[in-house]
């Protein structure tokens, strides 16, 4: 029997990236990023656009802040003050202190509110977000919604073929000898998000070489299960690259899906992978 008493909320932190429609259902907490000295509100004083052409434009990296627990505390408040439960849907614990903020607010006002740390980021964790929009709108209760989350999650697969290894380079995720050498080979790094941790899952000459291992570690992970969210995302201004991993990889798409649904990847991971990247975000088989 679903718990229908209580309305549900769901709270999303802005490190998540959805498909059209999706995040008018939920409440997003944004995170903050800095350029120098000039701070922004993600989503808020900044839109993904005006992000990239900063990011392009600047020899520095910007810097991202995890949501301190006195944001979780006051959207947790107004949504009890509303008669509603809550489920909360984090990035993944391994790469932001997001998650523990979100625990630390739940533990100071107590009441129905259930933490849900995604274990992935970005188009991953919009999926999850969308799958928990899904149960509510079956009516199911805001314990039961999080007990599903917290099962599927492990089933979501997050792969993405980077245009460069220059952003790594320049957050200190990898040494400058192996960025410049990727350069030299036109190298772009295919890289997954497994259990919360991002993996570099092997380098490919060139776009279309790189596509084929995008669908070769889909098929690898099991394939897609196509009757829950799947999400295709990209970095940057413009989708191009993506729509050429589109036509490369129609075979894994074809009478499987009406529309492949694509979210342009926000500021917070972008700015960790730089812009011209592919990512495809799924539930496996």
């Amino acid at each position: 029997m679903s718990n229908t008493e209580n309305k549900v909320r769901i709270i999303v932190d802005s490190a998540a990236d959805f498909a059209q429609g999706v995040a008018e259902k939920v409440t997003v907490l944004p995170m903050t990023l800095r350029f120098g000295d000039e701070e922004f509100t993600d989503g808020v004083t900044i839109n993904n656009k005006e992000f990239y052409s900063k990011l392009i434009e600047s020899d520095e990296l910007p810097t991202t802040s995890q949501i301190m627990p006195l944001a979780f505390e006051e959207a947790y408040k107004e949504a009890i003050a509303n008669g509603e439960d809550v489920v909360v849907i984090t990035l993944s614990s391994k790469l932001s202190g997001t998650y523990q903020s979100a625990c630390i607010a739940r533990d100071e006002v107590g009441g129905n509110i259930y933490v849900v740390d995604s274990l992935s980021v970005a188009i991953g964790e919009g999926i999850l977000a969308e799958r928990a929009v899904e149960l509510m709108e079956e009516g199911k209760g805001a314990k039961e919604i999080a007990d599903i989350l917290n099962e599927e999650r492990k089933n979501i697969r997050l792969i993405a073929l980077l245009n460069t290894l220059e952003y790594l380079k320049k957050g200190g995720r990898i040494s400058k000898t192996v960025a410049f050498a990727g350069e030299m080979l036109s190298l772009k790094p295919v890289i997954n998000v497994l259990e919360g941790e991002v993996n570099l899952l092997g380098k490919a000459r060139g776009s279309r070489q790189g596509n084929n291992l995008l669908v070769k570690e889909i098929e690898n992970a099991g394939g897609v299960d196509f009757t829950k969210p799947l999400l295709l995302g990209y970095t940057g201004l413009e989708d191009s690259l993506l729509q050429k991993y589109i036509d490369d990889s129609s075979a894994l798409w074809k009478g499987q899906t009406d529309s492949l649904r694509v979210s342009c990847i926000g500021a917070i991971i972008g700015t960790h992978v730089g812009p011209g990247a592919v990512a495809v975000a799924f539930f496996k088989k």
